[in-house]
């Protein structure tokens, strides 16, 4: 698991243990569904043991235990008073047992709009007013200990939101707000997928989500308000040129500059980022150079089309500038 403060990574640690673990929880909302998972499990396993003992008796026990376990007693009794009673059991203890994961906001809670895109995150911070603090793509950042608030919707089709580590499952769907209601109960990443089939690359659209230490979350938030590092370096200052030529900012923000395009992931911080393309590469700059030069064959069916045109030098050049924006 990545340290919360790390912003490089190896390839195993960008994916978080892909695919995410879904019976490990970090957190209490998580923890109460893990618990509910797994006394289904169990309750099955007992309704499947109990069922087929009877059936086996009934079918090939001697003729006294046939005819105690055969006719009114195999259908009433072991197929249909002992499931009702298991299941109704369930249902009661279920519900009362996950009753807190609906629960309304406080209104102290931490808010944070994730908007599902064909095949990313976009991520919104806001304050208690609905005001923007700050914007990221495909990695979510939150305070351990407090809870956090998300406002889930789309911009095109249904998705899924779905940080098992942290929290169950919910749709995001075009014109409407979903919300979910999550907290971690210890710092580091956690491995997140898109749980609604939504065309395409839906498999590869994945995320992080990162809890760090209370102290620690104020500097990263200071990161993401913070406008994009300017570039310095000839090769960063030649990359930042081809950047602006090549017309990237139709598509890209990048806080501070010109560039002010909304149909991509905004890219002010992208250098920061523990992953690339929606967590599943990690994120350095040899795989924002693969990834601008022909992101079609990493991701097939993405909505970046290839940037066959550059040189390698301009390649290079544009990759090295926007690793330095951290």
């Amino acid at each position: 698991m990545l340290q919360p403060t790390s912003t490089r990574s190896s390839l195993a640690d960008a994916l978080v243990g892909w695919p995410p673990p879904v019976l490990d929880p970090a957190g209490p909302f998580s923890e109460r569904i893990t618990t509910l998972s797994w006394a289904l499990l169990l309750m099955a396993v007992l309704v499947m043991v109990v069922v087929g003992f009877a059936l086996a008796g009934a079918l090939f026990g001697n003729a006294p235990l046939k005819k105690r376990l055969g006719g009114r007693w195999l259908i009433w009794g072991a197929g249909f008073a002992f499931p009702v009673v298991v299941l109704s059991g369930l249902l009661v203890w279920g519900l009362t047992l996950t009753s807190s994961l609906s629960s309304r906001p406080t209104g102290d809670e931490l808010r944070i709009q994730v908007t599902g895109e064909m095949w990313w995150w976009r991520v919104t911070y806001l304050d208690s007013e609905g005001r923007v603090i700050a914007r990221d793509a495909n990695e979510v950042h939150i305070p351990v200990g407090r809870p956090v608030l998300f406002e889930l919707t789309s911009n095109d089709v249904i998705h899924s939101f779905w940080v098992p580590q942290l929290a169950g499952k919910l749709d995001m769907v075009p014109g409407r707000i979903n919300r979910l209601i999550l907290t971690a109960d210890r710092p580091g990443s956690y491995g997140g997928q898109c749980a609604e089939y939504c065309g395409g690359p839906h498999a590869l659209m994945g995320l992080v989500v990162v809890a760090h230490r209370p102290e620690d979350f104020e500097g990263e938030m200071e990161r993401l308000h913070a406008p994009a590092t300017a570039p310095v370096t000839p090769v960063a200052l030649r990359g930042a040129e081809v950047f602006e030529s090549s017309g990237c900012g139709a598509c890209h923000t990048v806080g501070g500059t010109a560039a002010n395009g909304l149909a991509g992931p905004d890219l002010t911080h992208v250098g920061g980022r523990r992953s690339l393309g929606a967590g599943i590469l990690p994120n350095n700059q040899g795989t924002l150079a693969g990834w601008i030069a022909d992101s079609q064959t990493i991701k097939p069916g993405n909505r970046m089309p290839p940037y066959s045109v550059l040189s390698g030098e301009e390649l290079m050049a544009v990759s090295a500038y926007l690793d330095g924006l951290e």
